[in-house]
């Protein structure tokens, strides 16, 4: 190859070479780029790192002045790894770290609801900020300003550490007086969270709901303020009607205090109403709505009840229903006296029940244990059961009359009856085998019952236990007593 030949490609491939080790970029191409109005831009240059969270997503491509103001504009390259970047994102210059030196900018992208910034959008300067240097704050704070400043700071701090006086404390909320300042604002913050949260829903409300409701606010208030100064002598009547109102409101200020104390938990109450209120809207619309065929329907009916209405009439005069109600007047008087005697009458009634639940009809349903005569059925069935056979026994077949006859063939045992219908006398009969006595045996006295207890608190009495079946009968000795029910747990009335 001819040396000069290559001569000049050895110095062409050295300056792409040199170029791409500075500028770290490919020539003729452009990336994504916005611009930045900044109030001063001598603390950035081109090549000016752009960061988001502390991550290089570009750079300063150019700066000049700002069309024919006194303001600076910023032209950015953003990467892809930094974009969205939205109209509503804010940029700072900050200072770099000590080895890095000079400045760069971080740049806040803005919230996912806000648009993106086109290709070539700007940021305005109220969405920009730069660092206060320290020249600047030494020269604001010259040798009068410093002064001012530590009175500022003395009296400052003696407000905040010393002691109200009692004319101070005169005209204070309650809940501030003997406080300090210091004191009483720490106090003041417990409810600052609250009434911030408050300012700050009020402050957004003050917004309005669509873009332009602010400005078309302060356009109603100029036409406002124009009409008040077409009127000026009303507008004289205003004030000095307003400054009687102040004047009265003054003079009841306690009670104006004592109602603005009480106005927030008003509001809060106030709240929950609307909301209350709110969810039963959609409810009462849905009512309302099925409610229009029914209203639509009202005025026939009216018209319907018209002959039935006269015919009530007649129905409820004194010759029909109104004679009725006066012959059932004392009747309802006599019904209201039984009312209330059952009070006395029911409680009474009660107590049978429960004696008759809990002891009467528990003992009727025992079984009877008579050895290998036992009926197997309950005592109140072998009742009967005996009363049939009595009956059967007792069949009058002769002149004697019904008697009850028992067979005694003779023998060597007595047996004597008790007295009978028969001249009121005893009968007598000899058998041979002595009886085997009663069983159950009576014990010779009744079942224990307690008066002073109500009658379902007895217990149910035990007509198999050991006191009634003895050895001399034949029966078990370790005879089980009879299984008693539960009494009633309720208490005694």
């Amino acid at each position: 190859m001819d040396p000069v030949r290559a001569g000049v490609i050895a110095i062409v491939l050295l300056a792409i070479f040199t170029y791409f080790a500075f500028s770290k970029d490919l020539p003729f191409s452009r990336g994504y780029r916005i611009q930045v109005v900044f109030q001063d831009s001598n603390l950035v240059l081109p090549r000016t790192p752009v960061r988001i969270a502390g991550v290089d997503v570009g750079k300063i491509v150019a700066v000049g002045r700002y069309k024919d103001t006194h303001l600076s504009v910023a032209t950015l390259e953003i990467n892809d790894n930094g974009r969205p970047i939205h109209s509503d994102a804010t940029i700072k210059i900050r200072p770099r770290m000590f080895l890095e030196g000079n400045f760069y900018l971080d740049l806040e992208p803005g919230t996912p609801d806000a648009t993106e910034i086109p290709d070539g959008g700007i940021i305005p300067v109220s969405q920009t900020a730069r660092p206060v240097q320290l020249d600047q704050v030494l020269t604001g704070l010259q040798s009068d300003t410093r002064a001012s400043l530590q009175d500022t700071l003395r009296g400052l701090g003696t407000a905040f550490s010393s002691k109200p006086s009692p004319e101070d404390d005169a005209d204070q909320d309650p809940d501030v007086r003997g406080l300090t300042g210091a004191q009483a604002l720490n106090k003041a913050l417990a409810t600052s969270v609250g009434a911030l949260r408050d300012s700050a829903i009020a402050n957004d409300a003050l917004l309005g709901d669509d873009p332009h409701d602010m400005s078309r606010l302060i356009e109603g208030i100029a036409r406002t303020s124009s009409g008040l100064g077409e009127h000026e002598q009303a507008l004289r009547d205003l004030v000095s009607d307003f400054n009687t109102t102040m004047a009265a409101m003054a003079s009841r200020a306690p009670e104006l205090s004592e109602t603005v104390r009480l106005l927030g938990p008003t509001a809060a109450n106030a709240r929950l109403g609307f909301a209350s209120i709110e969810r039963a809207l959609p409810p009462s619309s849905a009512f309302a709505r099925e409610l229009i065929p029914g209203v639509e329907e009202t005025p026939a009916t009216i018209a319907a009840s018209g002959p039935w209405l006269t015919q009530a009439e007649k129905l409820f005069g004194p010759a029909e229903l109104g004679g009725l109600l006066n012959e059932l007047g004392p009747a309802t008087r006599h019904l209201a006296g039984l009312g209330h005697r059952q009070r006395a009458f029911l409680p009474e009634v009660d107590l049978f029940n429960r004696c008759s639940i809990d002891v009467l009809l528990p003992t009727a349903n025992l079984r009877v244990d008579d050895g290998p005569l036992s009926a197997g059925t309950e005592n109140f069935k072998e009742f009967w059961y005996a009363m049939v056979g009595q009956a059967a026994e007792g069949q009058s077949f002769d002149g004697n009359g019904t008697f009850l006859r028992l067979a005694a063939p003779g023998g060597a045992q007595t047996i004597k009856s008790g007295k009978t219908n028969f001249q009121g006398e005893s009968l007598f009969g000899k058998v041979t085998t002595p009886p085997l006595r009663t069983r159950p045996a009576f014990p010779g006295n009744p079942p224990p019952l307690s008066r002073g207890l109500p009658c379902h608190r007895n217990p149910v009495p035990d007509v198999n236990g050991p006191a009634s079946i003895g050895p001399a009968d034949g029966s078990r000795p370790d005879a089980k007593p009879t299984p008693v029910p539960p009494i009633s747990a309720e208490p005694d009335r």
